[in-house]
């Protein structure tokens, strides 16, 4: 069992924007987040941490229900020029960073965790997909829109500003635990 006073305490030393318990009944699947996968991200068919690689929305859907619970996770940061794609990209490593402390806090207390973040995975300089399995399974996160999870509706829910306006990115991670 999670105790989440001693979690939220360890919560408070990293630099969230915000964290919220989530029952993942909350959560909202849809094809159509895949649909921007496959037609805006250069990443769609490249990685085991992307569509197709991380499987249809439904299996996805499957593999987040059977956990009851998980807790997502924000940071944010401030970027010179949002429009600047490489610029704005470049504030995700911090973030993975983050998401890995939070995950590892999570796992001192359970020892079934799934990971979703910002990613689309670099840890190898070539991914093996499709010709063969992960190398890196246990490292390596897929990315909350590859399971199709509609994260506007949950920031929406807990009052989490998605987008600012300006120069602010937000990004966010679900962890996922039993």
């Amino acid at each position: 069992m999670l105790d989440r006073e001693l979690l939220e305490s360890q919560l408070a030393e990293l630099p969230l924007y915000g964290y919220f318990f989530v029952d993942t009944s909350e959560l909202e699947f849809s094809e159509r987040i895949r649909y921007i996968c496959e037609h805006e991200c250069p990443m769609y068919g490249k990685t085991w941490a992307c569509p197709p690689g991380t499987g249809m929305v439904p299996e996805c859907e499957a593999k987040c229900r059977s956990y009851k619970d998980a807790l997502m996770i924000a940071t944010i940061t401030e970027v010179f020029n949002i429009a600047d794609i490489e610029e704005t990209l470049a504030t995700r490593p911090e973030h993975e960073e983050i998401t890995k402390m939070a995950a590892d806090m999570v796992r001192q207390q359970c020892d079934d965790v799934y990971v979703l973040s910002s990613e689309a995975c670099a840890i190898c300089e070539e991914c093996a997909y499709p010709d063969g399995p992960c190398r890196h399974p246990e490292l390596m996160n897929p990315c909350v829109e590859s399971h199709g999870i509609i994260l506007t509706a949950l920031a929406e829910k807990y009052g989490i500003e998605f987008q600012y306006g300006g120069n602010i990115v937000t990004w966010f991670s679900l962890i996922f635990y039993k």
